[in-house]
């Protein structure tokens, strides 16, 4: 039972009997696992401040092949967003974006381009403190990933291009639709927020949110986004009820 090595990021720390922590993890090279951290609750433990949420680590762990959890032996801390989770604003988001993740990969799958995603974004909501555009890139890329984000550019019902008009949206659909398409409960995402999502899939996170963007075409596409997570986790989101009434109150 070799040790193995791997940068990470908490996603939820949990505790575990008197003095142990159950903790969720996403590694560089290992995927999502979950481990016990021995004497991690003990006012001198080894651990710190290492296991807090969204926490960007190195771990040692050992695995074995005929149990569930890995033991987690030692942890460096990296990066630490603490600051962040001060604020009741970056705190919900980093909260989705931990939810998300645990909620979307599977166990023991790696997913280095899931782990580079949740850094950038985790990144940008500690350093600006906005959440809205960070959630829609995370969503939108997180699907695209997953290999369910549906074409952009035109109708899945006719083809026809989506451009000046705008689209319509809903997870059940397999894809956005036209205004001749549409059917009713679909979510309208103005031609703002269709040339949003495209520069999302062309751009960089950091060079999007040096822009000023309208509120309502950010809105529109995380309202669609957390519906197609949901769709696909097949639960409600606990953190969705909040951030949808942080972002209405702010647009």
């Amino acid at each position: 039972m070799p040790e193995r090595e791997t940068e990470a990021i908490i996603l939820r720390s949990y505790p575990l009997g008197e003095a142990d922590r159950l903790v969720s993890f996403l590694g560089r090279s290992t995927g999502r696992l979950r481990g016990v951290a021995t004497g991690a609750r003990r006012p001198k433990s080894r651990f710190g401040a290492t296991l807090e949420p969204l926490s960007h680590i190195r771990i040692w762990f050992y695995e074995r092949e005929t149990r569930d959890l890995v033991r987690i032996q030692q942890c460096e801390l990296l990066e630490s967003f603490l600051q962040a989770q001060r604020d009741y604003n970056s705190s919900l988001g980093l909260a989705a974006v931990s939810e998300i993740t645990e909620g979307l990969l599977p166990e023991r799958e790696p997913a280095e381009a899931a782990f580079r995603l949740v850094l950038v974004t985790v990144r940008e909501i500690g350093r600006q403190g906005r959440i809205a555009l960070p959630l829609a890139y995370f969503n939108l890329w997180m699907m695209r990933l997953g290999g369910w984000l549906p074409q952009l550019e035109r109708c899945a019902g006719c083809g026809r291009e989506l451009g000046a008009a705008g689209a319509y949206a809903s997870p059940f659909f397999s894809g956005l639709a036209c205004a001749n398409c549409r059917t009713p409960g679909m979510r309208a995402i103005s031609p703002p927020g269709l040339v949003l999502a495209r520069r999302m899939l062309a751009e960089k996170l950091e060079r999007l949110a040096e822009e000023d963007w309208p509120a309502a075409p950010v809105n529109e596409l995380n309202g669609y986004l957390f519906d197609l997570v949901e769709h696909h986790i097949e639960r409600k989101l606990t953190t969705r009820r909040l951030i949808d009434a942080l972002l209405e109150s702010k647009s």
